[in-house]
């Protein structure tokens, strides 16, 4: 590899929009785009409209910037087959078993690995973020969905199919509001972006006082679950919902996780805001296609 030329095609599959860049080997995002999800579209043509800012990002790697890019790292919502070969964002109705990675492979020519968006995070926050230096935590998105991803004793697990970490479907309101994934009361279902628009119709940009504690409460009673289950002390939360509410939030959410994790060894956990705010997605998307090529180069799939 040519490393001073060397990129990463970093995509993110959010529940509302694509996003696409171009990250260093060093994990500096120097170029980035988005657009919105548009859920009235078909699989296909969603599928194009990612493709249309993937192959803008390919153009300027090569005529703005005069970088090479060597691989593409997807994150994305989920649940989702290994290395993105199949994805099915609850959130993006038309994409079930959508083919992602065979799509971005024929569209870009490069190698394709990818996560779930949450584990990606857990990757960048690890690496250039709040949890550096930290062996056991779990990284947090609260957005349009919600979802995470677990570091134990230095590595993200994985779980049987990929999908560990799906906190977004920890019950936090039993018998609460229907879920996509079909249950009750999930924190997705009752504290994610698209509950919140539901339950005040408002969007979750204009939040009244009274739900941001309530959202920051659920989330620290989630988190407090983990930590009590996993001997964690760190929960690091991304997302628009989580960064846009602010110290409301993080209040909040800290208060309920003190007064539920009376363990010794989870007492004193703690949940701070991701380090990297809104770069943090596509650097952990770069994260997990570094990862994917460290892999290969050992042999490994």
């Amino acid at each position: 590899m040519e490393l001073e030329r060397d990129v990463v095609l970093a995509v993110d599959i959010g529940g509302t929009k694509f996003a696409a860049g171009l990250m260093t080997l060093q994990g500096e995002l120097i170029d980035r785009v988005q657009v919105p999800v548009d859920n009235s579209l078909t699989a296909v043509d969603l599928f194009e409209s990612l493709a249309s800012i993937v192959r803008h990002m390919l153009d300027r790697a090569e005529e703005h910037h005069d970088k090479k890019p060597v691989v593409v790292g997807v994150g994305s919502a989920g649940p989702l087959e290994p290395n993105v070969q199949t994805v099915s964002p609850l959130n993006i109705l038309a994409w079930r078993e959508f083919p992602l990675r065979a799509r971005l492979q024929a569209i870009t020519g490069l190698p394709v690995y990818g996560d779930l968006d949450a584990k990606s995070l857990a990757l960048a926050e690890g690496w250039l973020g709040a949890a550096q230096g930290h062996q056991n935590f779990i990284a947090m998105v609260v957005s349009t969905g919600v979802g995470g991803g677990v570091v134990l004793n230095g590595q993200l697990l994985d779980g049987a199919t990929g999908n560990a970490g799906h906190i977004g479907h920890l019950i936090v309101e039993p018998n609460g509001r229907r879920c996509a994934c079909g249950s009750r009361g999930c924190l997705e279902a009752e504290a994610s972006g698209r509950a919140i628009e539901v339950i005040t119709g408002r969007p979750p940009t204009e939040p009244t006082y009274e739900i941001m504690q309530r959202t920051g409460e659920l989330v620290g009673r989630a988190v407090a679950s983990v930590c009590n289950l996993l001997d964690l002390d760190l929960a690091v939360v991304g997302g628009s919902v989580a960064l846009g509410f602010g110290a409301t939030f993080f209040n909040s959410a800290q208060e309920a996780l003190d007064r539920h994790s009376c363990l010794d060894f989870s007492r004193g956990a703690r949940i701070t805001p991701a380090r990297l705010g809104d770069r943090g997605p596509l650097i952990g998307a770069g994260a997990v296609g570094l990862r994917g090529l460290r892999r290969a180069a050992r042999g490994a799939r």
